[in-house]
């Protein structure tokens, strides 16, 4: 039987989604050995999208395969009490045997969160980038709309990019302010390595008066990384969470009633 999983974590004590070398914390490693011992047996997982060293999880969305008899709540409940407290399953549902994590979802969502102020945060520090120079949040949105749509992303991959192209589809992107707090969502159907992180560094030139609003569209058309900003530290960044179809009938959350499309290689 399949079962979907909502995870959310805190990624700070994590190298990452993926399970690696098993000398190295991973969520992936931490939710398999926890369902493992809900199961008695191997459980092995797919997630919707990877999330690098350091990056937070809001809702996750994960399947596995299981013939043992347990119930949705007997997951949920016995996962969860397995697993570190900066990881906790939030909703589990048996789905369709052809429902995929990472192959069904239509859209995916980050969210990048920066306080703009003199001095760096001490409350929620882990979850905040800071930047003390005064950024102009208008410009900075102005700037992020010549990435909606359709382009090749090749100015915003890192060099350590296993994605056989660097195609990807932004529905929307928006920056805007909350006091001494920046958001930078996104919204694509599939994201590179570092993608959303190095185009909050391309931002931030423009944020500075650096760089003018036309900056982001011309370096969208060089394809050329060593042209871009900085990396944006990973600590800012929140995996919100994907999107499906709604015959999948998953939580509200994580559910498109929109017409979408995702590519079959970008993810």
């Amino acid at each position: 039987m399949r079962f979907a999983l909502g995870v959310e974590y805190d990624g700070g004590a994590f190298r990452g989604w993926q399970r690696s070398d098993e000398s190295v914390p991973s969520v992936q490693a931490a939710l398999e050995d926890a369902l493992s011992k809900v199961a008695n047996q191997p459980i092995s997982v797919t997630c919707s999208g990877r999330t690098d060293a350091g990056v937070h999880a809001r809702c996750q969305v994960v399947h596995f395969d299981s013939d043992v008899r347990r119930d949705a709540r007997a997951w949920l409940l016995g996962a969860t009490a397995n697993l570190p407290r900066s990881v906790a399953v939030a909703w589990c549902q048996p789905v369709a045997s052809d429902f995929n994590a990472r192959f069904s979802a239509v859209r995916r969502r980050y969210r990048y969160s920066l306080l703009n102020r003199q001095t760096r945060p001490g409350f929620m520090s882990q979850y905040l980038a800071w930047e003390l120079h005064p950024l102009d949040a208008d410009a900075m949105h102005l700037a992020a709309q010549a990435l909606v749509g359709e382009h090749d992303f090749s100015s915003f991959r890192s060099s350590q990019c296993e994605a056989p192209h660097a195609r990807r589809f932004l529905s929307n992107i928006s920056v805007t302010r909350e006091g001494e707090v920046l958001h930078v969502d996104v919204e694509g159907n599939a994201f590179l390595h570092h993608m959303v992180r190095n185009i909050v560094g391309a931002l931030l030139e423009v944020g500075k008066g650096r760089k003018s609003v036309n900056w982001l569209g011309e370096l969208l058309d060089m394809r050329d990384r060593t042209q871009g900003g900085v990396t944006a530290p990973a600590c800012g960044l929140v995996f919100i969470g994907p999107r499906y179809s709604e015959n999948w009938n998953l939580p509200e959350e994580v559910t498109t009633r929109e017409i979408t499309f995702s590519y079959p290689n970008a993810v």
